[in-house]
């Protein structure tokens, strides 16, 4: 299951999404330093499929977690080239160019 929290700030619908298990953990690699803070990512608990009509609505996505950020990639919506892996954890950011 995945933890997702929908913002919507002027005209921007941001969603944070973090894989179950992660809630609440911080995870170190170097000098980079992953927060996954309750206050920001625990939303509604749903499974891998309902992301994609979440992904569809963002604009600005911060992922976090193996399903979560797999998902995205299977939906192009990130590129595994630009995942960020911080002590085993895959981070990726989105954000859609809309004119």
């Amino acid at each position: 299951m995945i933890y997702v929290k929908i913002y919507r700030v002027q005209g921007e619908v941001l969603l944070a999404a973090c894989d179950e298990e992660l809630l609440g953990k911080t995870f170190r690699e170097g000098e980079l330093k992953l927060e996954v803070k309750e206050r920001f990512y625990r939303g509604e608990l749903v499974d891998e499929d309902a992301l994609e009509d979440l992904l569809n609505e963002a604009t600005i996505a911060n992922l976090t977690g193996e399903r979560c950020v797999r998902k995205a990639m299977e939906l192009g919506y990130v590129d595994e080239g630009r995942v960020l892996w911080i002590q085993g954890v895959p981070h990726a950011q989105m954000a859609k160019l809309l004119f």
